[in-house]
């Protein structure tokens, strides 16, 4: 696992020192990172070329899945090479074949969405809680009985309360993830939907988080944002 597509196409792809002109017939590469789907089905081609296998397996669940070994991995790739793989992935957390190569990295970006769009969720009903005078951990426990009850909430909600921002992965990584969404519907991914406006508003929430200066902080720091755009913080 690296940090962006373009570090995954330097360390797997390049010619002299990448891992797949070191790599032996009949060897298979996972990839963790969240990248591009267009580049994973690259990889795998080349990996094919080269008598090799390429898996892409990026994950969801957090400092938290990572930890207990309870994360989310969506597998793209030959079926074969990823029921063989099982046994391995199954010790970092849940693996679910999502079909041909750049499939798990189309299931993440779309995983990515939904997280964004829960955590700006999340973000503005403490806010909102927050101005009306409630009893913030005592209004996170009721929600959490009802619909409005997550993953996220889970993870992020106690976090929140207790500003504890930089506990998780830096935010820069949902906006590059969010911004991979978002390319479909400028043409340079080849699938998925085009129009995503709610992805679009949850990118630029979650970049106004990097322009102030706070792009190593968590997901769960994204309530600063709102804080600020009602003065309620500075």
């Amino acid at each position: 696992m690296v940090g962006n597509p373009g570090d995954v196409r330097d360390v797997v792809l390049d010619p002299a020192a990448g891992v797949l002109a070191g790599l032996r017939p009949g060897g298979v590469l996972v990839d963790c990172t969240s990248s591009s789907p267009a580049l994973a089905r690259e990889v795998a081609a080349a990996a094919r070329a080269a008598g090799c296998q390429a898996v892409d397996a990026p994950v969801s669940g957090g400092d938290v899945g990572a930890r207990d070994a309870a994360l989310a991995i969506f597998a793209g790739g030959d079926e074969g090479v990823v029921a063989w793989l099982a046994p391995l992935l199954a010790r970092l957390g849940r693996p679910t074949y999502m079909g041909p190569p750049g499939s798990g990295q189309s299931s993440k970006i779309a995983n990515q969405v939904a997280v964004g769009g829960a955590v700006v969720g999340l973000g503005e009903s403490v806010a909102f809680a927050a101005a009306a005078g409630l009893d913030l951990p005592l209004f996170l426990d009721a929600i959490s009985k009802g619909a409005a009850g997550s993953r996220v909430m889970d993870i992020f909600g106690d976090r929140v309360l207790r500003r504890e921002f930089m506990s998780g992965g830096p935010v820069k990584y949902i906006v590059k993830d969010l911004g991979m969404a978002l390319e479909v519907g400028d043409g340079q991914e080849e699938e998925g939907a085009a129009v995503l406006p709610g992805a679009a508003l949850f990118r630029q929430m979650f970049s106004a988080m990097v322009a102030n200066g706070d792009g190593d902080m968590c997901l769960q720091g994204l309530i600063t944002v709102v804080e600020r755009l009602n003065g309620i913080r500075k």
